[in-house]
C-alpha cells in the first residue's frame, strides 16, 4: 500500500514539475511588466487619462498613495502631474509650496502645487498635486528619486521613489 501511495506521488510531482517548466518556457510566470499597472480612462469623448498608482512609505513608516497621470484634452493639449495621498490627519501638506524632487545624484528640481485644481472648496490637508509636465525631461528611470512634500509643521515628507516607478511615470507620460 506505501509503495502505491509514493509511486502516485511521485508522479504527481513528476506532472506538476513538467507543467511548471512549460509555464515558466510559454511565459505564462513572467513578472509583468511596468505598464502592466498602468490604468487607461475615458473621461469625456476625445479626453483620456492616463494614469499609475502606487503606495510609498514616508521616513516615519506612514503610507502615501501616488497617482502619476497624463490627462490628453480633445484640443490636443495634454497635462502630467503626479498626486499625493496621505491619511487624514497624518500630515497637513503646505500648498504654498513646490514639491522638490532629488535624484540620488543630487540634483534637484522643483514641480508647482495645483492642489487648488482639484477641489473647489479647498484642497484637504492630506492631499498635494503637482505639475511634473515640465520636470519630464529631467526625470530619469534609472535614477532613484527623493520627494520632500513641504508641511505646514515645517519638517518636510521624505517619500523614496525607486528606479522602477520612474520609469512607470515615464511611461504614463508617454503615452
Amino acid at each position: 500500500m506505501l509503495s502505491q501511495i509514493h509511486k502516485v506521488f511521485s508522479r504527481l510531482l513528476l506532472v506538476g514539475t513538467i507543467a511548471v517548466f512549460a509555464l515558466i518556457g510559454l511565459g505564462s510566470l513572467d513578472p509583468p511588466n511596468a505598464s502592466a499597472a498602468i490604468r487607461r480612462l475615458e473621461e469625456s469623448p476625445n479626453q483620456m487619462v492616463y494614469q499609475s498608482r502606487q503606495s510609498l512609505k514616508d521616513q516615519h513608516g506612514n503610507t502615501w498613495q501616488t497617482v502619476a497621470f497624463k490627462r490628453t484634452r480633445p484640443d490636443g493639449n495634454s497635462s502630467f502631474e503626479l498626486r499625493l495621498v496621505g491619511f487624514p490627519n497624518m500630515a497637513e501638506i503646505d500648498h504654498a509650496q513646490s514639491l522638490t524632487l532629488t535624484n540620488s545624484l543630487g540634483k534637484t528640481l522643483k514641480a508647482n502645487d495645483t492642489s487648488s485644481n482639484i477641489f473647489k472648496e479647498g484642497t484637504p490637508l492630506n492631499i498635494g498635486q503637482y505639475d511634473l509636465q515640465p520636470l519630464l525631461s529631467e526625470l530619469r528611470a534609472e535614477i532613484p528619486l527623493q520627494l520632500f512634500v513641504p508641511d505646514l509643521s515645517g519638517e518636510e515628507i521624505r517619500l523614496a521613489v525607486p528606479p522602477s516607478l520612474v520609469a512607470e511615470w515615464q511611461t504614463v507620460a508617454n503615452k
